[in-house]
């Protein structure tokens, strides 16, 4: 039901003080005025209070129950976080403020670039991406400056590995690239006589994952790094699955020249549904001249915004990024501090492992090996057993409070799910989504179409995936 289906002729929540301002003429062109009131719902407060509480305990979050998104690390976001971010010296000020007047953001700002050099093994940082997708983007973007400023316009070539994220060919080819894909080995891992015939004078960089999409770290990343750059090429880091790394090893260390980050990701802040994001971009010192602008300095004790970089990429966005979430992941570093982030680490990949052996007993794991902090596994024999696919299982999920995982992706899988529990679950929720999805493994062969028809317990049942995607409605239909 919408607000407006529940709207009463003359039920009033709230009334503007009277206008005491004299009628004047703005003056507007004839098709921008209103021929008629807007139609707003007429609700009481109450009715407000109401219908908006409950549609809320509709929603599932992070906060409600396990929440297993493969690459997505939807871990538990502190709640000190949000009491920080909502401060009123950090929620109440303005971007185009004078910066003698937001020492402490620019501060915060400035530490938090320091903080995340150092996590990554990088020189300098920006923090002015929206999200991922957009960091994706700046790094080609440097990456086309860098070729260009030394004359080499004949690299026009960015290589994808099939198991690479989907917005990764995106934004290569948004920054101009041409898109090369490369076949994962029989391991999952970069093929890497498929990358030394991939690898020529014309490629500009690889874009690479690390662990990548199957959950799997590329034990051959210091000799893959060694071809790249022996072809003059650029190695590139998306930082979307960095939580399985943390305090143990760098991706500068390993011969990366650019990294974005998902501080909505991996440093705890919420994220979901469009936004907000934040998606710094990381380089070697050789490419700090690129970084967008405004970059952030600090002058004799001093903090400023510096928009005097001849070499920058130029402005990337309006204003200096989502400042918000960069309270949120500099509260999440401060209180974890450097011990607390290794172990971060340590319990993501300890999770992933401990699930994946007792997923294993239910469906088959795609590549069988010791995984990071997310693994992929298949059900594609059984589909074909009794038809029951992976979205059937994931829709029954549902009925039992999980959330599903990732679904159909990477897509060199089949009928996969790829699961992350992240590090913030306890041991007693992976046994108990392990014997969820066993139950439901157990229904699907003793009545398939039970499971097909799911979920039962949930708001709505399945939706017209294609319909909504194709014609979907935005506004709500007033009988005309």
């Amino acid at each position: 039901m919408t607000i407006f289906e529940i709207s009463k002729s003359n039920r009033i929540g709230y009334e503007l003080p009277e206008n005491n301002i004299n009628d004047f003429d703005l003056n507007l062109p004839e098709h921008l005025i209103r021929k008629e009131d807007p139609k707003l719902p007429q609700v009481s407060e109450v009715d407000v209070v109401r219908h908006y509480t409950n549609l809320a305990a509709k929603n599932y979050a992070v906060d409600v129950g396990f929440y297993p998104l493969g690459s997505c690390t939807m871990k538990y976001n502190p709640k000190i976080n949000e009491k920080i971010a909502n401060l009123e010296g950090f929620s109440m000020i303005h971007p185009f403020q004078p910066h003698e007047t937001t020492q402490g953001a620019l501060k915060l700002m400035f530490e938090l670039k320091e903080m995340l050099c150092e996590i990554t093994g990088m020189d300098d940082m920006t923090l002015i991406p929206s999200a991922g997708a957009h960091g994706e983007l700046t790094g080609m973007l440097i990456a086309r400056a860098y070729h260009l400023s030394r004359g080499d316009t004949k690299r026009t070539k960015a290589i994808v590995p099939d198991s690479a994220h989907g917005t990764n060919p995106a934004s290569a080819a948004m920054a101009g690239f041409e898109v090369v894909e490369i076949k994962s080995g029989p391991d999952g891992r970069v093929d890497l006589e498929e990358l030394k015939n991939a690898l020529d004078e014309n490629v500009a960089v690889l874009m690479l994952t690390n662990p990548n999409t199957l959950g799997l770290f590329e034990k051959d990343i210091l000799k893959i790094s060694e071809m790249v750059h022996e072809k003059g090429a650029l190695l590139y880091y998306d930082g979307a699955n960095l939580n399985a790394l943390l305090g143990i090893t760098r991706p500068g260390d390993m011969g990366f020249d650019i990294v974005h980050l998902n501080l909505h990701k991996t440093f705890s802040t919420p994220h979901g549904m469009g936004g907000p994001g934040s998606g710094p971009v990381g380089v070697k010192k050789h490419l700090a001249k690129f970084l967008p602008i405004p970059e952030i300095v600090k002058e004799n004790e001093e903090y400023k915004l510096n928009y005097n970089k001849p070499d920058s990429i130029g402005f990337i966005r309006s204003n200096y990024g989502n400042f918000s979430v960069m309270v949120r992941a500099y509260t999440y570093l401060k209180t974890m501090g450097k011990d607390g982030l290794k172990k971060v680490g340590q319990m993501a990949v300890l999770n992933a492992n401990y699930l994946r052996k007792k997923v294993e007993k239910i469906m088959e794991i795609a590549y069988p090996d010791f995984c990071m902090h997310e693994f992929v596994s298949t059900c594609e024999k059984f589909t074909k057993e009794t038809g029951v696919k992976a979205l059937d299982i994931a829709k029954r999920l549902l009925d039992y409070g999980v959330h599903a995982p990732t679904m159909y992706f990477p897509l060199i899988v089949h009928e996969d799910f790829m699961i992350e529990p992240t590090e913030t679950e306890s041991k007693d929720t992976l046994d108990k989504f392990a014997e969820i999805l066993s139950k439901i493994f157990e229904e699907a062969k003793e009545n398939p179409d039970f499971v097909k028809n799911a979920p039962y317990n949930t708001p709505v049942r399945r939706l017209d995936d294609v319909s909504a995607s194709r014609k979907p409605v935005f506004r709500f239909n007033f009988g005309k």
